[in-house]
Parts: structure tokens; sequence; C-alpha cells
């Protein structure tokens, strides 16, 4: 049976095959006709033997053959890709050049069957056509001076408004310019039901109607945005010369194709001959694409010099460079484009010019979309991140922050956008299948990848933020209690040490994302700290010697400390160093591993020690009262605020070679000791001038050589010493 199956399908299939050749219908009784006399013949092989053997050893064969899988795994070597490639670019040029050549025998055969054919009948169709053309372009041609007077007075009124006055107005005009195109084609319509016979009309006409509607309506359109007459009116921003260039050749271009296709060449083709039809389309492709040709030599120079200064305005950035090159080259973009355009029409107008024409609107289209994007986002950039004041007030540098990170990402978006673009232009072209490639599983696990990794960097951004800003918050001396130094060290520290760990961490997710493997990296990064700490013993030491002096909290941001030979404010504290500036303004980094002892001079309270030295002939009864009158002084002035307990009087704490030494202590807040000494000093020597208690300080005299004689000794002047005395 599988025998008989077999020979069955291999005796019909001519008949299936013939059944599915386009345009070919076989007749029943023809195919009954066949039918019997392959069974006839069958019945003969079967009945002989000799012929019923090799029938069997074929069948056989055929069998074999047939279990052979035929979905073998295709050779996917790039040279058999190159092979494949090459043979079908061999292939198209050939049948390109085929199908030229077949368009300018096609041409020649037109041209000469247009002298032999039948002009009368193609004179009997014009005269119903003239007449109805007559009567459609007359009537526009006269509408036409109505609506560029009704235009004119909208231009009018419009004049001096906004782009809503402009808009209204551009729209009020183009309803004006339709209502005559709309009046033109029903007249139209009226004499040719009037020239065809009552209540008929010719196909001719018809045409003639119809593509006289399709073109004005896309002249309409054109002549709306453009306004060649109308400044007031025109929605695109270019000058009266440039709108009237354009809004010439566009309507002469569009007429000429469009009449050409939609009116004369189905006349001629249904009159005359399909071959005059064919010859008067490639005259009028090669004429409308030898204008394009010309037009965009006409504007290569306009061209560059616009996108150049566009490039100037955006500072020569990327995009400016690429608008250079751009401007360089684009006319002969163009015109290899027209050229391409007019061959792949000849070739095959059937199916490459729609597709040609197809993609070409889907990648403007794109491109206008990826255009609108880009420009929103350059203007949102441009614009830059304005927060409310109350939020400001609050977190005054988030908005610093926010403005270093959305210019980032909203460049990284631009890209993004530039590069779906180009996968439009890709696909629109069938370069690139990524509608195909996105639905695979390998493309979608890759956009998976690239989406989750893009997230987890996203997400890694905004807690940066978030965290900072909380900081922020917690360290901002105008809103809620005042931060402590501790608060202030150990939140920065903590601010330094998660965005490092956030860093690390993303960066981690993100690459496994896309399907790095980490676990090299790590264990790399475990044999680094390894490393580390054998080799960088002083980087170790550093770091735990800054771990206990957080933990044991000696020292803060802000403070006065003396670390090994350096004094000043501790500006930045980290887990390894100290950075401290002096009273010179100098900054100074210390490593903790160098550090063997921290001298805080702001803990808690300070001291202002004033030690005085007085002559041993001052009634020392009265120094005491005099530096406890200058400290009641010193309360009167705006450092009482800061002096936190009464004058502690020492008295008498040692006897110099020529003073008596008095001490006494003022006790402040923290830090508060130096201005509140220096203006205890100031008070106490004017009150000592005052009353007259000296203050010794060494003097020395020096006595000028008197002799004259180069031979006598003169003694040498004697040199006092310290002592309250004047000499």
């Amino acid at each position: 049976m599988r025998i008989v199956f077999l020979l069955l399908a291999l005796l019909l299939s001519p008949v299936a095959a013939s059944a599915q050749i386009p345009g070919v219908t076989p007749e029943p009784a023809v195919e009954a006709k066949s039918s019997d006399a392959d069974l006839d013949e069958l019945i003969r092989i079967i009945e002989n033997d000799a012929t019923r053997a090799a029938l069997i050893e074929r069948l056989k064969r055929a069998d074999a053959e047939a279990d052979i899988p035929v979905d073998a795994p295709p050779d996917l070597s790039i040279v058999r890709q190159l092979a494949e490639y090459t043979r079908a670019a061999a292939e198209g040029t050939s049948a390109t050049l085929q199908a030229l050549g077949q368009v300018f025998v096609d041409l020649q055969q037109g041209l000469g069957g247009t002298l032999d054919g039948d002009l009368n009948v193609l004179r009997d169709a014009a005269v119903g056509v003239m007449l109805v053309a007559a009567a459609l372009f007359g009537s526009f041609l006269a509408f036409r001076i109505i609506v560029l007077w009704a235009q004119g007075v909208i231009a009018r009124r419009v004049t001096g408004g906004g782009w809503v006055s402009r808009i209204l107005g551009a729209m009020a005009a183009a309803l004006v310019d339709l209502g005559s195109v709309l009046l033109a084609w029903a007249i139209g319509n009226v004499v040719a039901l009037m020239v065809g016979g009552v209540g008929r009309m010719g196909i001719n006409q018809s045409l003639l109607l119809n593509a006289f509607l399709l073109i004005e309506l896309s002249k309409l359109a054109a002549r709306s945005f453009l306004a060649p007459r109308f400044e007031a009116l025109r929605l695109v921003p270019v000058g009266d010369s440039n709108a009237a260039y354009w809004s010439f050749w566009l309507g002469r271009v569009i007429s000429l194709i469009g009449y050409t296709f939609l009116f004369v060449a189905p006349l001629l083709a249904a009159n005359l001959s399909v071959a005059a039809a064919s010859a008067v389309q490639v005259l009028v492709m090669a004429t409308a694409v030898t204008i394009g040709i010309v037009i965009v030599l006409q504007n290569k120079d306009d061209v560059r010099n616009w996108l150049s200064g566009i490039a100037e305005r955006r500072g020569h950035d990327g995009t400016g460079q690429l608008l250079v090159v751009l401007g360089q080259y684009w006319h002969i973009v163009a015109i290899v484009y027209l050229v391409t355009l007019l061959v792949v029409w000849f070739a095959n107008p059937e199916q490459a010019l729609p597709f040609m024409l197809g993609a070409t609107v889907q990648s403007v289209i794109a491109i206008l979309v990826g255009v609108v994007i880009v420009s929103f986002i350059s203007r949102f950039v441009s614009a830059g991140l304005r927060l409310p004041e109350d939020v400001k007030q609050r977190l005054p540098l988030l908005e610093t922050r926010l403005q270093a990170f959305v210019p980032t990402v909203m460049q990284v978006v631009r890209w993004v956008v530039i590069a779906g673009v180009l996968a439009a232009i890709a696909q629109a072209w069938a370069l690139f299948d990524f509608v195909g490639w996105i639905g695979s599983p390998g493309g979608q696990q890759a956009a998976g990848s690239v989406i989750s990794a893009a997230l987890i960097i996203l997400v890694c951004i905004v807690l940066h933020v978030v965290v900072a800003s909380w900081v922020e918050y917690r360290l901002n001396t105008s809103i809620g209690k005042t931060p402590t130094p501790r608060e202030k060290t150990l939140l920065n520290l903590f601010k330094n040490a998660f965005t490092i760990a956030l860093v690390v961490f993303g960066l981690m997710l993100a690459l496994a994302q896309i399907g790095v493997n980490i676990a090299p990296l790590l264990a790399g990064a475990g044999v680094i700290g390894l490393a580390i700490g054998f080799g960088a013993q002083k980087l170790v030491q550093d770091i735990i010697t800054g771990i206990f002096i957080q933990f044991e909290n000696v020292m803060n941001e802000g403070d006065v400390v003396a670390v090994g030979d350096k004094s000043g404010v501790v500006e930045k504290l980290t887990i390894r160093s100290v950075t401290i500036r002096d009273l010179n303004g100098t900054v100074h980094l210390i490593p903790f591993s160098s550090v063997d002892q921290v001298s805080n001079m702001v803990r808690g309270f300070s001291f202002h020690v004033a030690e005085l030295g007085v002559a041993y002939d001052s009634d020392i009864g009265e120094v005491k009262q005099a530096m406890r009158d200058a400290f009641d002084l010193l309360m009167q002035t705006e450092h009482r605020e800061d002096i936190i307990d009464d004058l502690d009087m020492q008295g008498v704490i040692a006897f110099a070679d020529s003073a008596v030494t008095v001490r006494a202590r003022i006790k402040t807040l923290p830090g508060k000791h130096w201005a509140a000494g220096r203006a205890y000093s100031e008070i106490v020597k004017k009150i000592f001038e005052e009353r007259g208690i000296e203050i010794p300080y060494p003097h020395v005299t020096y006595v000028a050589n008197t002799s004259k004689k180069r031979g006598d000794a003169a003694l040498p002047p004697p040199l006092q010493g310290e002592g309250p005395a004047k000499l």
C-alpha cells in the first residue's frame, strides 16, 4: 500500500503543480482524460513482470532517499555565508540588468507602437477628457483668485498674534482652499456626467477627476504648511523665498508624477497600448529624478551652512560633529538615493519600489520621532531642574546633586533613543530583523539582561541620592536640632562607606545580569585583599588605629586638636587619616599610623590661663584685685555668654629673676577660651597702666665708645641684665 500511495503521488504531482501556477486553471474534461490515461499506463506497468520489478526497485530507491533527514543543520561557517551572500548579490545584479534591458525594449516598443496604434480611439477619448479638464481647471483657477483674497484677509487679521492665532488662521485658510478644490471637483463631475450622457460618466473622465482630487489635496497640504504668499499663516519657520521655492517645486513634482501615474498612463494603456503607457512612466520618472537631483545641488550649500550653524550652537559636541559631517556629504547620499530609487523602479516597479517607498516613509517617521524626543530631552536638560524653596531650605545640596545626575541619565536615554531610531531604520530596510530578534528567546534574554542591569544602576543612583540627602538633612543646622560633632563625623563616615559598598555591590550585580561571571572577581578581590594585608602593613595600621580612634571618640570634625607636631582644626576625618588646617591655613594630611597621641583642645570645656609677671615691689593684693576687676569688665562684653564660671584666682605661682608670676583661670565653653583670653588680656593691660602696676621686661643699654685715641684702652660698655629699674 505504501508503494501504491507513492506511485499515485508521483503520477499526480504534475497535475497538482500545474494547479499552483498563477493564471492556469485546468479544464475538467482535460483533467479527467489525463487521469484515465495515467491509470491505463499504471495497469500496463503492473501487468508486465519486468516493468513491475523495475518500478518496485525505483520506488525502493525513492523510499530510501525519502528517509534521509531533510532538516540537516545548515553550514553556518563564515566562508559559506559569504559565498551565499555573494551568489545572491550576483543573481540580483543580473536580474536588475535584465530588467533594465527589458525596460528599454518596452520603451522602444512603446514609442514605436504609438506611431502604429489606433490614434482615432485616443482622439475620441481625448475630446471628452479635454472638455472635463477645461471645466475642472478653469473653475479651479477662478476659485483660486477668491481663495487668495480670503487668505489675505485672514492673514491680516492674525498678523501680530501668537502661535495659537497663527495655527487657527492656517486652519481657516486651509478650509477655504479645501472648499475651492471640492467645488472645482464637483463642477468637473457635473460636466463629466453631461459629456458622457444623461447620468453616465466615462472611465477616462473619472480617472481625471480622481487624479485631480488626490493631487490637489496633496498640494493643499504643502501649501498649508508653507503659505508662500502669507507669512502670518506659515507653520514652518522659513523665509518667503524658501517658502515660494519649495512650494513651487513640490507642486510641480506632485503634479508631474501624480497626473502621469493616476491619469495619463491608465488612459494610454486603455486606449493606445500598455507599452506606450510604460514608456511615458519611464520618461516621467527619469524627469522627476532629474528635477530632484537639480534641487539637491541647488540647496547643497544652504543645507551645509544650516547644519554647521546648528553644530556651532551646540558647541561642536558629538552630535554637532555628526551634523558637520552630514552637511559635507548629504547631497551625495541624496543623489545616490534618488538614482537608486529610479533603478529599483526600472528593475521591479511592482515589488521593489513599494518596499523602498515604504521603508523611506518609515525611516522618515522614525527620524522625526527621534528628533522630537531628543529635542525634548535637550530642552529639559538645558532648562535644568528647579526644586521648591522649602525643599532647598531643608536639602541645600539636593538640587546640585540632581543637576549632576539627571543630565547623565538623560544623556543615556538620548543614546537609547538614537539606538532605537537606528533599529527602526534597519527594520524598515530589512537590514536587521529587530522585531524578530527581540521576539526570539536569545533576544528576550539579552534585552532582559540589559534592562535589569540598567534598573540596578538606576536603583543604586536613587539610593545614593536618598542616603546623601538624608545625611545632609541630619547635618543641616537651620532645621531641627544642631548636630553634634560626633554626629557629623559618624554620618560622613557612614555616607562614604555606604557609597563605596553601593558602588561595589551595584557593579557586581549589574555585571552578573549581563552574563559576566563574578565569582572570579570575588575570588580576585579576596586575593588582592590578602596581598594588601601582607604587603601594606601601614595601610592596615592606619585603618585599625582609625577604628579605635572612632570608637574612643577622641576627636571629631571641627575640633581643635594637636596630632603629633601639628595642631589645628579637624576638617576631614576618615577611617585612615585626619586632615588638619593649622592657624596659617596650611592643610596637613596625617595618617593614623604616625599618630602617637591626640590632644583635643575643645572637649567638654576650656580654660584661659592668665599668668602675669609683676614687679617685686608691686602689691600682690592690688594685683589680684586688678585682675578681678578686669574679669568683671570682661563679663560686661559679648564674651559673657561663653564664660561658664567665676574667675579662678590662684595667686602667686612663681618667683622669676625680675618678676613675680600671678595666675588666674577663666572657664569657658569648648574652644571659646582663645577669644575670651584675648579680650581679658587687653583689659588687664589697660587696668595695670591706670593703676601703675608695672609689668617688668628685660632692658639692654648700649654705651658708645667715646675714646678718640687709637691706643687708649676703652672699656666695654656695661651690659645690664634683667631688672625693673631704668638705666
